[in-house]
């Protein structure tokens, strides 16, 4: 089995990406001088725009995806808000931004206030975990296009300007510092749930005590509070969400390549889906986040500090790897394959 197969081409999923950029790059231009001026371009974890000559506005959104079929699955909605929030937070504070307000889109086919009920308790959840407020959204009911719902967000965080994270500071020597993913988080669960259902009822058990729906519906770490003090107080150089495409999101920050000879042993969730589908090694980690949910690129001199902070957070973290010379290339050790964006 593999991510293709499942039913989402990463590799056509580029290509229709780069197809849309083409055509977007020349409102970059738009705004030149002027508030809304783009500072990053397309291809970060978030967009960055101008407010003024001190301040810049960090934008993103995203959606929960298939992880919804879970929660339906399962009759549980009061989780799903939490992953929103997290797969828009923790792509935001990627620029160095501190995420400020979220506003959510619902499109559904019949109004149900349960669901939408316990909907919003995870959004309250995920938005206190995440220090945000959620002012407003939009629920659209759309019973010819939409079969149950679908949720999204928008993500709006800021930053000052000489504090921008870009990573054109990430240089070889650098470490690499893993944070502790909480299991799948919101990716690659078309694959996931395609190998763990074949072989398990939703409510059936796959470790002691837990349910596969359980385990598939783990919501994912939100990472805010810890990464907001490491930049109070220390020298961040890079920070990547590591989301869909796996470790390989790392080469989204700079031009340089990536050795990684510390990654944690994977989380069994992993370890099952790659035996129970015979998934090759390669499409693991190019699809899953393998128990590595984000990463702080920093000096060897830093590091110690940084991964004592996210102890005091109760995010485990460890040195997993370094910045080597390279393009933009994740080689893990002891593998025979090496990842890209």
């Amino acid at each position: 089995m593999t991510y293709a197969k499942a039913g989402v081409d990463i590799d056509k999923e580029s290509l229709a990406i780069r197809a849309i950029a083409e055509h977007l790059k020349g409102t970059l231009k738009l705004r030149q001088g002027k508030a809304g001026e783009s500072l990053l371009g397309v291809g970060h974890f978030a967009g960055l725009v101008k407010l003024d000559e001190r301040r810049a506005l960090a934008l993103s959104a995203d959606g929960v995806g298939t992880k919804i079929l879970v929660a339906r699955a399962m009759n549980k909605y009061d989780t799903i808000g939490i992953d929103l929030v997290a797969m828009n937070a923790n792509d935001v504070i990627c620029v160095g931004a501190e995420p400020l307000v979220l506003l959510d889109y619902l499109a559904i086919d019949e109004p149900d206030p349960g669901i939408t009920g316990e909907i919003a308790k995870g959004l309250a959840k995920g938005a206190e975990m995440a220090n945000i407020s959620i002012p407003g959204g939009e629920l659209a009911t759309l019973p010819e296009m939409v079969k149950g719902f679908d949720l999204a967000g928008l993500i709006v965080g800021m930053v000052e300007m000489d504090k921008i994270i870009t990573g054109e500071k990430v240089a070889p020597g650098d470490v690499v510092i893993g944070l502790e993913s909480s299991g799948i988080h919101s990716n690659g669960l078309t694959l996931a749930r395609k190998v763990i259902l074949e072989h398990y009822q939703i409510d059936e058990e796959i470790f002691p005590g837990r349910t596969a729906g359980e385990e598939l519906l783990e919501p994912t770490k939100i990472y805010v509070r810890e990464v907001m003090r490491c930049l109070a107080e220390a020298d961040v150089h890079g920070l990547a969400n590591i989301t869909g495409g796996g470790l390989a999101n790392l080469t989204r920050i700079t031009r340089h390549g990536y050795y990684l000879d510390a990654l944690p042993e994977p989380p069994r969730i992993f370890q099952l889906i790659q035996e129970l589908g015979k998934v090759p090694e390669h499409e693991m980690y190019r699809t899953f986040n393998m128990g590595v949910g984000f990463c702080i690129v920093t000096s060897e001199e830093e590091s110690e500090k940084i991964i004592d902070i996210c102890k005091r957070h109760s995010t485990r973290a460890q040195i997993i790897g370094r910045v080597v010379e390279g393009e933009n290339v994740v080689k893990i050790a002891d593998k025979s394959f090496t990842l890209r964006y």
